[in-house]
């Protein structure tokens, strides 16, 4: 049955169009079941009925002119129950509706299966025969398989407009794929489509003819593809925030890298032609990445064979033509790396609508820095079939309109309107507190990773540094820091928000972050040897950081440290030891300081129920809500199947939150939350209620969460807080959110327009 299913799926996967698409369904199905008809209906949600859109078997005259209106019929029982009917003898059930223009009344046996796509019900496949006798379960599971394949094809053709019934103008604007939210905002333009410059899977092997010839060329394209890489960061630097530009960086150094280079040219001297050659070292450090469990250190395997097939291309001699962007471009493709979006001339690029990827992918994250509206994981986007299309992108909702009717395209230009307008508003808070109407003071601060980041971050308000990931300078290095060299780069942080805090997370690898140098390999790295587990265990790598923050710390007293993934409290009292025996050895050294607060990552639902016993022994609370909400819901964020079931608003979340901050409290402790959810403006209602002293998050999310405080009191949000604890799924709650955010003339942070 696979391989039929296999035949099936590839001879629709090369058909010119939907309806060739369903002829061809219909026939191999009729052909691999030995039946006498084979025939699919669709929803028209205009007209409310199942059309008849192919057939083998009945009258082809009737196709596109029978219609059933939903829940009439057989067909329409099996739309309506959601489930198979495998009946013997069809006209004598109570629900069998005869059609005469269709020729059917001589078929007895009747088999419908719905055709199911996210929980929608898109039509019905049906077979049916000429004798009295019931299908086979095998039958009836291959027809189950064959509807599963057909609901993504359906998308595809109600998104680009190959079925002709379905395409009518007044049922154009419920046409749309549905993807998830990436950077919030709306993008109207023209689809441009990008691919890989070079395929490297498609390299053949081959014996090198001239060794000295291909070692040439590689380097010659090495030095090729660097000056790309020079010219686009020159050319975004003025553009892409600092934070970002350091992927080119990464870039520059992997082609310096001695080992990779050095790979390269060993596999071409032991008798590979270059492609090849480059091609088995690319996998190798595409393999590598993508054994990485961490979300953004996984998705940089697609940076590395983006850099791969670019020096492939050269490799190849092969003519680039300049792509030509649209004066408003909405980037698209099967997937899309940071390369491909920074070839787009910024004053160009108004979105980005990637079939692959999350809110957490790469992508996503420099479409936030760019405020570029962004939809990713549109897993049913017809990519081959749009380019040069008008396509309306939302990033709120994560809506895509292929072809947009005029009175879409109406509504999408007045909400862009109103968008720039509120944008204007939101600079004028920067140097305004986050306090609510009734004097609660909540303190704002940025997530970052990098010293160029430092500049753009003090320019936007935030009040210090909320959560400072120390990993970058070990991840570009081929080996670990020292501390001389770990000390220059917390002193210019440190120093830059001075007296402003800065939280700086101590080493946060392993497992799902290896380094390089440091290779860790294991079955599952999200519940493996990472963290404060792996720093504990290494001592002599721990005590470096943490000698080295104090020492950068001299003569300022805003250095807070982060432990990062603690699961107990046992890990909290070693790591305290560690810490005390760093200022006694510093203080015997001669260096005055003032010894750091020291703060807990509460990530793990282990660290909620002991949170008081973490509070007693820390100065302050973290919570790592990205983690927490994984790890409690056992969603995989990243995961475009299952990532709309990822929600920090779940109830059990934000039951969790607010046990740590009564835990906290028992001891005084404050309380910050870092993550998405801290720059999420429906969350922070909640989070303004339970008591959060301080929110960190991304600049970009900054005065959205600061203007959501200054608009709504503490009592307000504790009402709120009580309802949505009352409420037992996370739609509710948002609902909830939403409707206050309305009421408060703030719908604007949630949604297209004011």
């Amino acid at each position: 049955m696979l391989e039929l299913l296999r035949r099936i799926v590839e001879q629709v996967n090369s058909a010119q169009d939907t309806n060739q698409a369903l002829e061809i369904i219909v026939r191999r199905v009729k052909e691999a079941m030995s039946i006498d008809v084979c025939s699919v209906y669709l929803n028209n949600p205009n007209t409310q009925q199942l059309i008849l859109m192919a057939t083998d078997g009945l009258n082809p005259d009737s196709v596109g002119k029978v219609g059933l209106a939903f829940g009439e019929g057989l067909t329409g029982l099996v739309r309506e129950r959601e489930e198979p009917i495998n009946l013997s003898d069809a006209p004598t059930h109570p629900r069998y509706r005869f059609f005469a223009e269709t020729g059917e009344g001589e078929y007895k046996s009747y088999l419908g299966v719905p055709i199911i796509h996210h929980r929608k019900v898109l039509g019905v496949l049906v077979v049916q025969r000429k004798i009295n006798q019931r299908f086979s379960e095998e039958e009836e599971t291959l027809l189950i398989t064959v509807a599963a394949q057909l609901a993504g094809a359906i998308v595809h053709a109600m998104a680009s407009g190959d079925i002709s019934i379905l395409n009518q103008a007044d049922n154009e604007d419920r046409r749309h794929l549905l993807g998830l939210p990436g950077a919030p905002g709306v993008a109207m333009g023209t689809a441009r489509v990008v691919y890989p410059l070079a395929d490297l899977d498609a390299v053949p092997d081959r014996i090198s003819e001239d060794t000295a010839g291909d070692i040439a060329q590689f380097e010659s394209a090495v030095e090729l593809v660097k000056a790309d890489v020079i010219s686009l960061t020159k050319r975004l630097s003025d553009v892409l925030p600092s934070e970002e530009l350091a992927l080119f960086d990464a870039y520059l150094l992997m082609l310096d890298s001695g080992g990779f280079r050095t790979k390269v040219v060993q596999n071409i001297e032991q008798g590979q032609w270059a492609p090849s050659a480059l091609r088995d070292v690319i996998n190798e450090h595409v393999k590598v990445f993508k054994a990485m469990e961490d979300p953004y250190l996984s998705e940089r395997s697609d940076d590395v064979r983006d850099l791969g097939q670019r020096i492939l291309a050269y490799l190849q001699q092969e003519s680039r033509q300049q792509t030509e962007y649209p004066l408003r471009t909405i980037l698209v493709g099967e997937e899309i790396t940071a390369s491909m979006l920074a070839e787009v001339p910024p004053d160009r690029l108004v979105g980005v609508v990637s079939s692959r990827g999350s809110r957490s992918s790469h992508v996503a994250i420099l479409a936030r820095a760019l405020s570029v509206p962004a939809v990713m994981g549109a897993t049913d986007l017809p990519v081959g079939r749009i380019d040069g299309r008008e396509l309306v992108a939302d990033g709120y909702t994560g809506r895509v309109y292929v072809n947009p009717s005029v009175a879409v395209r109406a509504e999408f230009k007045r909400l862009l309107k109103e968008e720039a307008e509120l944008m204007e508003g939101l600079d004028s808070l920067r140097e305004l507190p986050a306090e609510s109407p009734d004097g609660v003071r909540i303190n704002l601060y940025a997530n970052t990773g990098l010293l160029t980041d430092i500049t753009p971050t003090r320019n936007s308000g935030a009040e210090g540094i909320g959560l400072y990931r120390t990993e970058f300078p070990f991840m570009v290095r081929e080996r670990f820091p020292g501390e001389e060299e770990q000390r220059q780069i917390y002193r210019t942080v440190l120093e830059a928000f001075d007296p402003k805090p800065v939280v700086l997370r101590t080493l946060d690898v392993g497992g799902d972050k290896a380094l390089p140098y440091f290779p860790i390999s294991e079955e599952n790295p999200f519940l493996g040897w990472r963290g404060i587990r792996i720093t504990l265990d290494h001592p002599e790598i721990f005590m470096v950081q943490i000698r080295a923050m104090i020492r950068a710390s001299e003569g300022m007293e805003n250095l807070h440290m982060l432990l990062p993934m603690v699961s107990s409290v046992t890990e909290v009292d070693d790591a305290r030891k560690l810490i005390s025996r760093a200022c006694a050895e510093l203080r015997e050294e001669g260096y005055e300081f003032r010894e750091p607060k020291i703060g807990v990552m509460v990530e793990v639902p282990s660290a909620v129920y002991q949170s008081p016993n973490l509070a007693k022994r820390v100065d302050f609370l973290s919570i790592g809500t990205n983690d927490l909400t994984q790890y409690l819901l056992a969603v995989d964020r990243n995961n475009a199947r299952v990532a709309e079931l990822f929600d920090s608003l779940h109830p059990a979340v934000l039951m969790a939150l607010r046990q740590v901050v009564e835990g906290a409290a028992k001891y005084g402790k404050p309380v910050s939350v870092c993550g998405e959810m801290a720059g999420d403006p429906a969350s922070a209602i909640l989070l303004l209620g339970m008591g959060i002293d301080s929110l960190s998050m991304s600049v970009s999310s900054l005065p959205r969460v600061k203007w959501v405080i200054r608009s709504i009191s503490r009592k307000r949000a504790r009402e709120l807080l009580e309802q949505a604890l009352e409420m037992e799924d996370a739609i509710s709650i948002r609902e909830l959110l939403n409707n206050a955010l309305d009421e408060l003339g703030l719908g604007g942070l949630i949604r297209a327009g004011k």
